[in-house]
């Protein structure tokens, strides 16, 4: 079992290091297919004692924050980890703000079917782009998203089996090997770049809009209201509800008012104020174009 572990790691290993040279940030994965290198502040005597650390403390166990491009610190990852079998490649991230659609099967439910329905709703085709098989019989979609929107993860959102891996997740890479089985392209789909988004197959991704817009002479305290939104965010969550609370804050035309505080929202939850910045913005972008639509 040890020898089949380590020609499992070190095919991990090459083909992480494959994936980095098309531009996708990765990191090792265990066969649970969860991030190989455990958090440098488990055994921290304070945990709520400062904001969660992202990596800037220098050390590896950040999961999908350790993600890299670079050949060396892949290598030093996977040396930190060597029952890894696996890799993770995150979402969301420049070049290719990578989106992945998970098209389950064990929810009993054909996601194949809900997706095309939607497809047929929204009048959307997925154009040719990487298809990976999960070893559950499973698809996962590879899109690339737009560089000013931040996609958030969801589970069952869009229909019953249909998974989203936006800023923030990953996806098993293909050619990782877990407990339940190897991940793999299908063929002739290797080599494709992660196709663009189709347009409104985007606008279904991105947060709801609320029904009712705030009455008027509300602001003041839907702004407190979307401030303790933000700052109550967990990991995995943070540009999420941050995004959302600053696509309500345009919306209700207190958008510009509410910049300083949500920023300060934001980094006290371990944000940077430069994440912060670029999430606001995206979102006031976004309410832009659909006013102008």
């Amino acid at each position: 079992m040890a020898t089949i572990d380590r020609q499992a790691g070190t095919l991990a290993l090459a083909y992480a290091l494959s994936a980095a040279e098309r531009g996708l940030a990765v990191i090792p994965l265990s066969r649970t297919k969860l991030p190989a290198l455990r958090s440098p502040h488990r055994e921290s005597s304070t945990p709520t004692s400062s904001a969660p650390c992202h990596g800037a403390c220098g050390r590896l166990g950040h999961g999908v924050y350790d993600a890299s491009t670079d050949p060396a610190r892949v290598r030093r990852m996977f040396a930190a980890a060597p029952w890894a079998t696996g890799y993770g490649i995150a979402c969301g991230l420049s070049p290719h703000h990578l989106i992945g659609i998970d098209l389950d099967t064990k929810s009993g439910t054909d996601s194949t079917a809900a997706l095309r329905e939607l497809a047929l709703r929204h009048l959307f085709t997925i154009p040719p782009t990487v298809v990976v098989l999960t070893p559950s019989g499973g698809r996962h979609l590879w899109l690339c998203g737009p560089p000013d929107m931040v996609i958030p993860n969801s589970a069952g959102r869009l229909a019953p089996g249909i998974d989203i891996r936006g800023a923030g997740g990953y996806l098993v890479g293909p050619g990782s090997r877990t407990e339940f089985g190897v991940y793999a392209t299908t063929p002739g789909t290797a080599h494709l770049p992660p196709a663009p988004c189709p347009p409104s197959l985007l606008r279904l991704l991105l947060p709801p809009r609320p029904r009712h817009a705030a009455p008027s002479g509300s602001g003041a305290v839907g702004g407190l209201g979307l401030l303790h939104f933000v700052a109550a965010a967990h990991a995995g969550q943070r540009n999420t509800r941050l995004f959302w609370a600053a696509c309500r804050a345009y919306e209700n035309g207190i958008g510009q008012d509410l910049l300083p505080s949500l920023i300060d929202a934001a980094v006290s939850t371990g944000l940077s104020e430069r994440e912060a910045r670029a999430t606001i913005g995206s979102a006031a972008r976004l309410v832009g174009y659909r006013r102008g639509r």
